[in-house]
């Protein structure tokens, strides 16, 4: 049984010592295939080399994440954009981006800026998203409606709302959901909220790994292998065999990626 991890910044600092290893446990948990965000300018050349390192297991995204929208960002989204059409270079989606409100509103008009030129280069590229969002989702949802017909589709991340916001989002009908480890946690809502909402033919899973790492390792450095425990609790949730998850979610990760094989 194989599947995928669709978001994990492998790339970090927190691998340094023991990348090899993480991707050996990831392995040999079942994880076929890792995507790795980029989130600054920074990041691309760290997303790239890990990628690099590990060719046919580990792709790549390009973007800004909304938290590192600064003053600077059309510098910045210039340079990135000038890579997308680099040649060897072959990015599966642009992301990470967003919007995020969640700690501070400094650069609000920033954000909604650059995610809009962002959401523009998927449209002229083809490449799907890889969003962010959060405390801005109905911000989101009008920036993306102006595009919706035009955009290939694309996942929203590390959802973690309520039945309403899943149908809001669902309603963008070339998108899924990101799963992580929020969902294993004791007082989340997302095991009653997702198999009342949320088809499992709509879900991707995710570790958003170096972060929230799911139970039973809450309170580690989260990483690729734990992405079986989300699938576990998933099967639980929607009455299903593990096997049937990893199933469609791999199918899913096709219909939003294509066939990355």
């Amino acid at each position: 049984m194989n599947f995928i991890d669709t978001h994990t910044h492998l790339d970090g600092s927190e691998f340094d010592a023991d990348r090899d290893e993480a991707v050996a446990r990831a392995k040999a948990a079942g994880v076929s295939k890792v995507f790795i965000p980029a989130i600054n300018l920074q990041s691309v050349d760290t997303v790239l080399a890990v990628c690099g390192r590990y060719p046919g297991y580990a792709y790549p995204m390009i973007g800004l994440h909304p938290e590192d929208v600064k003053a600077d960002w059309r510098e910045v989204l210039a340079e990135m954009k000038a890579r997308i059409g680099t040649p060897g270079r072959p990015f599966i989606a642009v992301g990470e981006v967003g919007l995020d409100f969640y700690w501070s509103r400094e650069f609000e008009a920033e954000q909604l800026e650059a995610f809009e030129e962002q959401v523009r280069w998927s449209v002229e590229t083809g490449l799907p998203l890889m969003i962010h969002c959060r405390k801005a989702q109905n911000e989101m949802v009008h920036i993306l409606r102006r595009y919706e017909k035009q955009l290939p589709g694309g996942v929203f991340h590390c959802f973690t709302g309520n039945e309403r916001e899943a149908a809001e989002l669902l309603s963008f009908e070339r998108f899924m959901l990101g799963i992580g480890g929020v969902l294993t946690f004791k007082k989340s809502h997302l095991p009653e909220v997702l198999p009342a909402a949320v088809p499992l033919s709509r879900v991707v899973l995710e570790t958003d790994s170096p972060y929230m790492a799911p139970v039973p390792m809450r309170g580690k450095r989260n990483e690729s292998a734990y992405v079986q425990y989300v699938l576990k609790r998933l099967a639980e949730c929607y009455g299903v065999g593990e096997e049937a998850v990893a199933e469609a979610t791999n199918d899913n990760v096709r219909r939003v990626f294509g066939n990355l094989d």
